[in-house]
């Protein structure tokens, strides 16, 4: 009876075994050999049957570069396995330099030693060490390991990332890119190439955020007050410039495109209320961030006022700020960056949570996220029910030679690369040849006529 036990087991194991070793031959980096944990002779070398062996947290690096200009920051974990690394994204681009210190000079010396196979507890331990938590430096930091951890496990498994977390439920993932122009016309001229190039879903703004360049020779600089480089906000400029371009683009696409819009949080709350107002005719896919994460409360009065789906939450890294706007349905769609609140694991938290109270996921992915970020973004939008959308950017031949493994986009979807882990890797070398540049803030410093800064 013990034998037939013992071959009835085996027999029950040889699916994994069977699929494990095909995927684990696959590999971005021609350099990387590593052969997944071979579950039925239990195995790297040592382990018992069935029984996953310590995976040893050997180094925890951080890596900058910018090869579009952007500073992006990656962490590589390395493991006590030859060949066995993992990526993640950590990239806070207002402030590359402390979350390389964060890293460097905590969450290496806090990793090493420790069982990679233990996302959760690693997770868990590491956010709450610092006692005071929550902040976007600490958070980031601490995604660029999850990230990788998540790398690793797919890796261990033979499995893309997206399979760990359930499987697919889409065939892809559907994107939107954007759309601008100084004047109305010009937007909707720029999102006429990208129907072109397939996308179904396309954001429209006039200018920069806010529309800046409407402002005209404000007071507080006619008194010298303020910097050569601050920007400044007419907020009835733009909103009148935000309606004649949604009311052209519906004029000359109809119904054949989705259309999407990001506020940016610049205008005050009855304003921003008066302007989603009198888009509701153009029928908006959805307006994102109306309100400041100081304004929340003005959510409640917006539901009351009309019916256009709400995006909101880039700037939200504290669960308490998005749990109860969730719960509320103050808002349609979860707009979080990932690596500010943490990584995949708090990520895939969130999106079950949403699943509950039909809050859809838009995950943050502007040119600020790494390819390493857009590819997790894309494999847990793989594999949540409630995804909504997912923002996507048109990354460079040279982008793609620093991160090989590069998610694509055809016709408007993602497609992540189908190996084991999260299918991207970094090319040292290549990623030396584009160092980080000091952060330029002009884009952040915008004011109102008097000079009052204008959040966020």
């Amino acid at each position: 009876m013990t034998n037939r036990r013992d071959l009835l087991k085996a027999f029950s194991l040889l699916p994994l075994a069977a699929a494990a070793p095909a995927f684990g031959k696959q590999s971005i980096n021609n350099n990387t050999r590593f052969a997944p944990f071979d579950y039925a002779h239990g195995r790297h070398g040592r382990g018992e049957l069935g029984k996953l062996p310590k995976t040893i947290i050997k180094k925890v690096r951080v890596i900058t570069t910018a090869p579009y200009g952007t500073g992006l920051v990656i962490v590589k974990v390395e493991t006590d396995q030859p060949g066995l690394y993992g990526v993640g994204c950590a990239t806070f681009t207002q402030r590359v330099k402390p979350v390389v210190s964060a890293v460097a000079d905590f969450l290496d010396g806090f990793c090493r030693g420790k069982d990679a196979n233990n996302i959760e507890d690693i997770w868990q331990t590491a956010y709450q060490s610092s006692f005071w938590r929550n902040g976007p430096v600490l958070n980031n930091a601490l995604s660029g390991v999850d990230m990788a951890l998540w790398d690793i496990k797919g890796k261990l498994a033979g499995m893309p990332v997206y399979q760990l977390l359930g499987g697919k439920v889409r065939f892809a993932v559907d994107t939107y890119s954007h759309a601008h122009g100084p004047t109305p016309t010009a937007a909707i001229d720029h999102a006429e190439k990208l129907k072109e190039k397939g996308f179904r879903n396309i954001r429209i703004q006039t200018g920069g955020y806010g529309s800046t360049h409407l402002a005209k020779n404000p007071a507080y600089k006619q008194h010298g007050f303020g910097y050569p480089k601050d920007s400044t906000m007419d907020p009835v400029a733009y909103k009148r410039g935000v309606l004649e371009m949604f009311k052209l683009a519906r004029k000359r696409f109809g119904d054949s495109i989705e259309l999407l819009h990001d506020m940016h949080e610049r205008l005050e709350p009855m304003d921003a209320i008066d302007l989603i107002k009198k888009l509701e005719q153009y029928r908006p896919f959805y307006i994102e961030d109306p309100f400041s994460p100081e304004n929340m409360r003005w959510f409640a009065t917006l539901r009351e006022q009309c019916a256009v789906p709400i995006a909101m939450g880039e700037l939200l890294n504290n669960p308490h700020e998005w749990v109860d706007p969730m719960v509320n349905r103050w808002f349609d769609f979860i707009r979080i960056h990932i690596s500010q609140i943490g990584g995949i694991t708090p990520a895939m938290k969130v999106a079950r949570l949403g699943e509950w109270f039909n809050v859809r996921t838009a995950w943050h992915g502007p040119g600020d996220t790494s390819p390493v970020g857009h590819a997790a973004n894309a494999h847990i939008d793989l594999a949540v029910w409630n995804f909504g959308i997912q923002e996507c950017q048109l990354f460079s031949e040279r982008t793609m030679e620093v991160f090989p493994g590069t998610p694509t986009i055809k016709d408007g979807y993602m497609f992540v690369n189908e190996t084991p882990g999260l299918g991207i890797d970094i090319d040292e070398n290549e990623a030396r040849k584009y160092p980080v540049k000091d952060y330029n803030y002009d884009w952040t410093q915008v004011r109102k006529a008097d000079g009052t800064p204008v959040r966020p």
